[in-house]
């Protein structure tokens, strides 16, 4: 049985070939599996479209210190101008942090902040020690995508708004109701962005 490629499906395949676009994937902190909610998913979805992909669970998994994770995505999976990084909760602040000495494609960022929200666990990750550098995080890269909820359980509205305010991404997810995207099975969004972004 022969089944043929959507216009949609050729074009992003076209491009990911002629650029070697990747992306990868950075789970947050307080976990030590990758896979939850939509992450496995998203990853068939990838893979369904010939989309390069990395879904790796990153040293230091619980604590997601920047001197483990910052060196295992530039030494390991080799972030670069032709990588997409998805990252999520202390994932996305992870993924502000590398662009701010790094050049990436793009990033999209899900439910990220800017502070530690005076917690400990956050503070111990080494992101927050220095102020971030807006400017060269947004010179860094091509696009920038943002995704958070009104309702989020764990960080405040106002740490998003200071986020989109400081980057101006091309694209802003605002939901009222999807927390901090940890309960849902699919993430049709999401997929639609990557999409987006290497079309």
């Amino acid at each position: 049985t022969v089944v043929e490629m959507s216009t949609d499906q050729s074009i992003i395949k076209n491009f990911i070939i002629k650029h070697h676009m990747k992306i990868i994937f950075i789970h947050g902190n307080g976990g030590t599996d990758w896979k939850f909610a939509w992450t496995p998913r998203l990853q068939n979805e990838l893979e369904k479209v010939w989309i390069e992909n990395s879904f790796e669970t990153f040293p230091d998994s619980v604590l997601a210190r920047q001197e483990y994770r910052l060196p295992f995505l530039q030494d390991h999976l080799h972030a670069d101008e032709q990588s997409i990084l998805v990252w999520r909760s202390s994932g996305a602040t992870a993924a502000m942090k590398y662009a701010e000495s790094n050049k990436i494609y793009g990033s999209i960022l899900i439910s990220p902040s800017y502070t530690d929200l005076w917690l400990e666990s956050e503070r111990v990750s080494g992101y927050f020690d220095t102020p971030r550098q807006w400017s060269a995080i947004k010179n860094n890269q091509q696009k920038i995508c943002l995704f958070y909820s009104h309702n989020d359980e764990f960080i405040p509205l106002e740490e998003f708004t200071h986020i989109e305010s400081q980057l101006s991404p091309d694209k802003v997810y605002a939901s009222p109701d999807q927390n901090h995207f940890q309960y849902q099975d699919t993430f049709p969004e999401l997929l639609q962005c990557i999409k987006d972004m290497i079309a």
